[in-house]
């Protein structure tokens, strides 16, 4: 079993939270772990569970540290790897040791979904009976996969994955401290790319600080190294649709195809300023709002589609339906086309 050791500095442990209140968007886990804490609760077990780079690893690690545990006591095992029966026996016999200088032994489980079915055995009667030294956080992307015996002996706390703008706040606040600015357009589109995680917001903003050849980064270079669909093409579909003109709107997917950019991201940006656009029709204070996450060029081409025939609710929902099937259609695209020839086709309805 290996202790915690050093790591390159990427840019999401340089910023990972280092206390509770840096802690961004679980208000629900560690409001409740500070009281707690204050009270003299502590739980032996713990389960963590949401998505990935909600913050679970650094909630357990701020929660040891509140704790008075110090690096010698915390061991951070990964059950992607060590998932085996052999691996919780050696667990198991190391935990009856007292702590080397702090008041507890602290383990955090990572992918602990991850263990066998054999090793979750082994594990059972260490929860059920723990030396009163010994802490276990678990932290699952799958919660289901955890069986209920170890559920039921866990205090759970589960993460939410952090909305779009809060994710585009905290790159923001990242790259300035790197001494970069970002286009607002910039960091929305970075934020929309990490699906929900902290992780990947700040990885791929590493990416994009790390090729820019100046200081103030531009919608176009998080386009070019992450590979996401071009400003431009982006812009030729959602005309294409809001205008009903099937002919546009799947040449600009075929250039797509062609550039091999991804389907799915596509339509995900796709979705989003078509939301933009019927918001400005029928509720444009929202819709000017949300305006401020664009670029000039999409917000402009936005305000002129508001009373397209293709802006409508039946063109978002048929957007969503294509989105919902991509990942296991045969052709990742066919669904977004087969969706335009829908919306382009009808005679459309509000």
């Amino acid at each position: 079993m290996a202790k915690k050791g050093s790591s390159y500095a990427t840019l999401y442990r340089k910023y990972r939270p280092q206390s509770f209140t840096e802690v961004r968007g679980q208000p629900q886990v560690t409001e409740t772990l500070e009281k707690a804490i204050k009270n003299k609760k502590i739980a032996h077990a713990y389960l963590f569970s949401g998505s990935r780079g909600t913050g679970k690893t650094s909630v357990a690690r701020i929660l040891a540290k509140e704790l008075g545990v110090s690096e010698k006591d915390l061991y951070e095992i990964d059950a992607a790897s060590n998932r085996g029966i052999d691996d919780i026996r050696l667990l198991r016999e190391g935990v009856y040791a007292m702590p080397f200088e702090s008041p507890y032994k602290f383990y955090i489980i990572d992918e602990a979904h991850m263990l066998t079915k054999d090793a979750w055995n082994a594990f059972l009667k260490t929860l059920e009976e723990p030396p009163a030294h010994a802490i276990f956080v678990l932290a699952t992307t799958e919660r289901d996969k955890i069986p209920e015996t170890i559920q039921s002996r866990c205090e759970i706390y589960s993460f939410k994955q952090p909305t779009r703008e809060m994710l585009a706040e905290i790159v923001e606040g990242v790259a300035k401290k790197e001494g970069f600015t970002l286009e607002r357009s910039a960091s929305e589109l970075i934020a929309l790319l990490a699906e929900g995680s902290f992780r990947d917001a700040l990885g791929i903003l590493q990416k994009v600080l790390a090729v820019s050849e100046n200081k103030n980064v531009e919608v176009a270079e998080v386009e070019a190294v992450t590979g996401a669909p071009r400003g431009e093409l982006v812009r030729a579909l959602l005309e294409g649709i809001a205008k009903k003109d099937a002919s546009a709107a799947l040449k600009a997917i075929q250039t797509a195809v062609s550039e091999n950019m991804d389907a799915r991201t596509l339509a995900k940006l796709l979705i989003h300023r078509m939301r933009v656009v019927l918001l400005m029709r029928y509720a444009p204070d929202l819709g000017d709002s949300l305006a401020r996450e664009l670029s000039d060029s999409d917000v402009a081409l936005a305000r002129s589609l508001v009373k397209e025939s293709g802006v409508n609710s039946d063109t978002l929902r048929a957007l969503l339906a294509a989105y919902g099937t991509m990942a296991y259609a045969a052709l990742p695209h066919l669904p977004l086309e087969l969706a335009i020839v829908e919306i382009c086709s009808s005679k459309g309805s509000v």
